[in-house]
């Protein structure tokens, strides 16, 4: 491990409790990564969904790679503050940023309630926008950095007419991505010249987590083609692990980009490359 790609970087995952959080949590500890891994499960009994940031941080520690859980609710300024804080007083100045943590409801705009609007934005646009300014100092000044955002195949326009299959309720979801993609292009241009990438990574199909589950994304039916989180960690870990100007400003999706860099994922969450 201590020759992995992320050997002596300090990784910040949110929303690693379960999923593709912690899945990239695990795939960049085994890359070197020292890992913070942050949502705000600390309790298995307090949340309808499966997994804990402690559990991410066992696993990963069985594996012999080295994180640190930190509770945090990034609904909150304070909270993301005192976050941020801690990481550094704890493991160190942060090179590492992925912003993953998501609120979602799929209720249709015309009853979409103003507090589950507002949570939405403000863990799914507004945290990691806040969180990037948190960090960035610190990366400007080191001379590299890399922030990377998870979207969503959600923030691409629907095509007309609607197709019935598409999960319905998702416009505000939605809205959050492709205002989380187009943050992501824009920071990346203002961040060229300081040698800090910033990229936007969704993946190509479905990728079944509690969330996704929980949502009825995932229908259970053997003919659905879905995506393992390995392929989203492997994927982030390709947008993180490289010379920051080499991969920037782009909206990737996961299984394009491995083809394209010629890596090939088993449901193991090994990679090779051709």
């Amino acid at each position: 491990m201590s020759e992995g790609e992320l050997s002596g970087k300090v990784a910040l995952i949110t929303g690693a409790s379960r999923g593709i959080g912690a899945a990239i949590a695990e795939r960049f500890a085994a890359s070197g990564a020292t890992v913070v891994v942050t949502a705000r499960t600390v309790d298995p009994a307090a949340s309808k969904l499966a997994g804990t940031i402690h559990e991410t941080v066992e696993r990963i520690s069985e594996s012999g790679g080295t994180a640190v859980a930190i509770a945090a609710d990034l609904s909150k300024v304070g909270e993301r503050e005192r976050l941020v804080a801690e990481t550094v007083e704890h493991v160190g100045t942060i090179d590492v940023l992925v912003n993953n943590a998501a609120v979602t409801y799929f209720i249709p705009v015309i009853g979409f309630g103003a507090k589950q609007f507002q949570l939405m934005f403000e863990v799914e646009v507004t945290a990691p926008f806040h969180l990037a300014q948190l960090v960035l100092p610190a990366m400007i000044s080191k001379g590299e950095g890399w922030i990377l955002n998870i979207s969503s195949g959600a923030a691409r326009h629907p095509t007309f007419p609607p197709d019935p299959a598409r999960h319905g309720g998702g416009a505000v979801y939605g809205m959050c991505k492709a205002a989380l993609e187009r943050f992501s292009t824009g920071l990346a241009s203002e961040l060229y010249a300081d040698n800090v990438a910033v990229n936007a990574l969704s993946p190509n199909r479905v990728v079944p987590t509690p969330g996704t589950v929980f949502h009825h994304l995932v229908t259970g039916d053997p003919s659905q083609v879905v995506e393992p989180p390995e392929v989203m960690a492997e994927a982030a870990l390709a947008l993180c692990s490289v010379a920051p100007r080499s991969r920037t400003g782009r909206v990737a999706y996961s299984q394009d980009l491995l083809n394209e860099l010629g890596i090939t994922v088993n449901v193991a969450g090994s990679s090779e490359s051709s």
